[in-house]
């Protein structure tokens, strides 16, 4: 087997152990839910080898007759995959991204195909190369994001990769909301970790506008939600700066993804039917109080006479 085999074996695994693990925990109680049917469509299509299995796990819901049996049999299927994963060799850190991932993708209602970072771009532009294309439904244009939110958008695409730009490029231009006011505006990418430290680069469109630091931001929806869709968490701001000759407030952004890190994404491939908003958004820590201790010096006994 190949090693592009390899690679596509160890995806249908684990997206059909997490769809199995998924099933089994949702039950008969909400199998209308958005998540689940993001599930199992992420679990069905985006892996079309291996239809009968994910036929099987889907079949769950679909029967006339106790459910008991079945919880069984998918009991025995996810204990089956594991062992399978385990002989992959698939790492615990490739497994807790797509789970993140298949997480973020369900509360936004994305479709989407997971892939995996195979190559870095050696030009000027910051990209990566990855091993889904055109065969997988993979378009250019698509929102490329991963269990912590925005990646960047496909620019090429092959039968069988495609090569995306991340946010962190100069030449990246990503429409943003800010949460909770609503305010739109735009970040770009810093180009170069050393001009700001890696941090995204934010223009609000109201001159007047407010914006404070800790202040979360999404994408905001591009004209036939091409190359973003709406809703994918972006970062926080790290710093207002009042730049002179500027007219709208700037702000410098510390994005949500690590553009040095990345392992197992998803392709958009379809956005959801409405926006999610800001639903997607971590949520914000909000700091701890301050305790505050008073130390009280304890007097010194008194000499004793004769002591």
């Amino acid at each position: 087997m190949g090693v592009r085999d390899t690679r596509r074996t160890r995806r249908v695994l684990v997206v059909l152990l997490a769809a199995a693990l998924a099933l089994i925990a949702f039950g008969y109680s909400d199998s209308n839910s958005p998540l689940l049917r993001n599930v199992r469509h992420f679990s069905g299509s985006a892996f079309g080898g291996a239809e009968h299995v994910a036929s099987s796990v889907a079949g769950f819901f679909t029967g006339k007759d106790g459910g008991s049996a079945q919880v069984r049999q998918l009991q025995a299927q996810v204990a089956q995959l594991r062992a399978q994963l385990s002989a992959e060799g698939l790492s615990k850190a490739d497994y807790q991204e797509l789970h993140q991932l298949l997480a973020l993708a369900g509360a936004g209602q994305y479709r989407i195909v997971a892939a995996s970072v195979i190559a870095i771009g050696q030009g000027y532009q910051q990209t990566v190369t990855l091993d889904a294309g055109s065969a997988e439904g993979v378009r250019t244009e698509e929102t490329v994001l991963n269990g912590q939110g925005l990646v960047g958008q496909v620019t090429a695409v092959t039968a069988h990769t495609c090569t995306v730009l991340l946010a962190s490029d100069s030449s990246s231009v990503v429409g943003v909301a800010l949460a909770p006011s609503g305010q739109l505006g735009w970040v770009t990418g810093p180009g170069s970790t050393t001009a700001t430290g890696g941090l995204l680069q934010l223009q609000v469109l109201d001159t007047f506008a407010q914006i404070t630091v800790g202040e979360a931001m999404v994408t905001s929806a591009s004209v036939h939600d091409q190359p973003f869709v709406p809703g994918v968490p972006v970062g926080t701001i790290a710093k207002v700066v009042n730049k002179a000759g500027s007219l709208t407030p700037l702000a410098l952004v510390r994005p949500y993804v690590d553009f040095t890190a990345l392992g197992v994404v998803g392709i958009v491939i379809a956005p959801p039917a409405q926006s999610p908003g800001f639903s997607v958004l971590p949520p914000i820590p909000h700091p701890l109080p301050a305790v505050t201790v008073t130390v009280t010096a304890k007097p010194s006994p008194s000499p004793q006479p004769g002591g």
